[in-house]
């Protein structure tokens, strides 16, 4: 599992499996946010099961699905309340990470 860092707290990657998160726990991650909605590609994990494996963990789960292509501003608003309330580092995953990372930028967007 790759990951690319963002910011100091944030920090993106590709679909994950729930064997990844002991690997995200052990790099200092605190949350987890899914941007990925489910059953976008045949065979991926369900959010509900990253979600088990990372309660498991003992760290935080949130659910805040993008449409590939499709972000919208309630997405960024979201977004943007979860890295509020989510103790940090926060490790968010999509497909390939790239809305993610676009989610991040129009957070930064509308504090600028």
């Amino acid at each position: 599992m790759e990951y690319r860092e963002i910011s100091e707290d944030y920090s993106v990657s590709g679909q994950i499996q729930p064997e990844d998160v002991a690997a995200i726990k052990a790099a200092g991650f605190k949350s987890v946010i899914c941007n990925r909605p489910d059953d976008e590609q045949p065979g991926q994990p369900s959010a509900d099961t990253i979600k088990a494996a990372v309660t498991a963990a003992g760290l935080t789960f949130r659910y805040i699905p993008v449409i590939s292509g499709q972000m919208t501003a309630e997405n960024v608003e979201d977004q943007a309340e979860a890295l509020d309330e989510l103790d940090g580092p926060v490790f968010a995953y999509c497909r390939s990470g790239a809305r993610c990372t676009n989610l991040f930028v129009a957070i930064q967007q509308q504090k600028g």
